[in-house]
Order: structure tokens, then sequence, then C-alpha cells
């Protein structure tokens, strides 16, 4: 995602205690809808943050339980305007050949805002059990966690230009970098991970530590499940339904992540 897509320049007043207006500008993140599409068929509209599209959409697909494998998905193609050229906001799936999408397991409906947590969900032990369990639980060391927020801020270029962005990081567990992505929503993030990983067929992804910027809700930790990320870092705080969920679930949850300081809700940590 480059920062000519995620920011934008817009004209502001600035006012400050007793001095004059004084007119400025200022940039800002970008947020525009998607309307995702499977067959032709539209399952959701998300806001988010333009930029790695293909892999915000596959994301969602994997984490709503719709698709599990990178061979079910021929291709992804922006939809045509009337005069024929691509329409930026409209994206749609390519089955593959024998590929089956039931679309009645969708559980978000018709519309998504970047900031929807678990009142979009029919059930939350409906989304509960479609994700097997972590099946080896991952005790990352202290050590590691602490030094990973400076990392995340160092790869986050439009939140350092607007200050309006959610970020997801991946690491393996000895604090190495894999990738890293930004959008308003924070689960658009995280979808955005995680579909970088499916187009890498590296699904489930064991062994890995994910860095969210803000806090931990339900359906982070249910995102973060379907894609088999064991250990969820914060450097905000979870809410109750995301603790109770990782213990649940076999992930480590960590919030206010602040260096050497951190909450663990979820799971144990080395030393």
């Amino acid at each position: 995602m480059s920062l000519a897509q995620s920011t934008r320049a817009v004209s502001l007043t600035r006012l400050e205690g007793a001095a004059a207006p004084e007119a400025r500008e200022d940039v800002v993140a970008v947020e525009e809808p998607l309307e995702i599409r499977v067959g032709g068929h539209s399952v959701a509209v998300v806001m988010r943050t333009p930029g790695h599209d293909r892999e915000l959409v596959a994301g969602f697909l994997v984490t709503e339980g719709l698709v599990r494998r990178r061979e079910e998905v021929l291709d992804m193609v922006y939809c045509r305007a009337d005069g024929g050229a691509p329409e930026e906001n409209i994206l749609d799936v390519v089955l593959a050949p024998g590929a089956v999408v039931d679309i009645a397991r969708l559980t978000r409906h018709v519309f998504t805002s970047s900031s929807c947590g678990i009142c979009s969900k029919a059930s939350i032990e409906a989304v509960r059990m479609q994700f097997p369990l972590i099946p080896a639980p991952l005790h990352p060391r202290r050590a590691v966690l602490a030094a990973l927020p400076d990392r995340l801020r160092a790869a986050q270029a439009a939140f350092a230009a607007t200050g309006g962005l959610h970020a997801s990081a991946l690491f393996d567990a000895a604090g190495g970098l894999q990738v890293v992505r930004e959008d308003v929503g924070r689960h658009n993030a995280l979808d955005k991970v995680v579909g970088h990983a499916f187009f890498a067929e590296r699904l489930p992804l064991a062994g890995t530590v994910l860095l969210v910027s803000g806090r931990v809700s339900f359906e982070l930790m249910q995102k973060a499940l379907a894609a088999g990320i064991p250990c969820v870092v914060a450097i905000s705080a979870p809410t109750s339904a995301a603790v109770e969920f990782a213990r649940a679930s076999g992930q480590v949850l960590v919030g206010f992540l602040r260096g050497a300081r951190m909450n663990v809700y979820a799971g144990t940590l080395a030393d």
C-alpha cells in the first residue's frame, strides 16, 4: 500500500486560543467502500483504506469460513464501469472449477463498518465452533514481545503521516517481522495479513505472533484463530469477550504492551 493510495491532503482551519483562525492543510487516512462479490454475488461492503484489496478480500473470506485453501480461488477481478474502466471499489472473486462457497454461512450481512465488532455476529457460539482450536500452544519469550512495538512503528509509514490508521503485524517466534498491513479498520488490517498468508499458501500460521496497534475484540481473536495464529499481542486493551475466547481456544493473549511491562490475559510466556 503506497502513501498515495492511503492518504489524502485536506484543507482545515486551525483554532488555537485567542489567535486568529489559520488556514492549513493536513494529511488524513483514506476511507472508501469496497464491495466484495463472489461469483458476481454481493456478499459484503467494507469501509477500508485502499491498497492490498485482494489480500483484504481473501482474508475476509478465510476468517468468515467461506474458503480455506488457495486452490479454491482462481482469480479476483475489479468489475468494469459503464465506460469499461475498472471499478476500483468492487472486487469479484472468481472461484476455481469445483469450488463451492456456502454464502449462507456468512455471519456478517450486507454492510460492515470499519469499526464493527461482535454486534454483527449471529451467535458467539456459532463463530467459536467454526474453526479448530490451537493444537500446539505457543509460549513466546517476554523479551521478544517487548521489542515488537518499536519494530511495528518503524514499519507504519501511513500512520506516521496521518495518525489515523490501525496496524496488524505478523512476527515469527523469534521476533522477526514477516508482514505488516495498515487500514482504517482494525479487522481490515488483520484480514490483509491473513490474505497475504493465504496467497503465500502459509495457512495455518502456526508458531507466529500477531501484534495489533489498538484494542483486541472478540472478532480479532476469532480472525486470528481462523488463520491458526496462536499468540495475539496488543498495544492497548482486550475486551472481556476476547479474553474468554482466547482462553477457550488455546491462544496466548497479551495486552497493554509497554516495553518490558505487559498484561498476560491468556496462556503463558517464557522468560
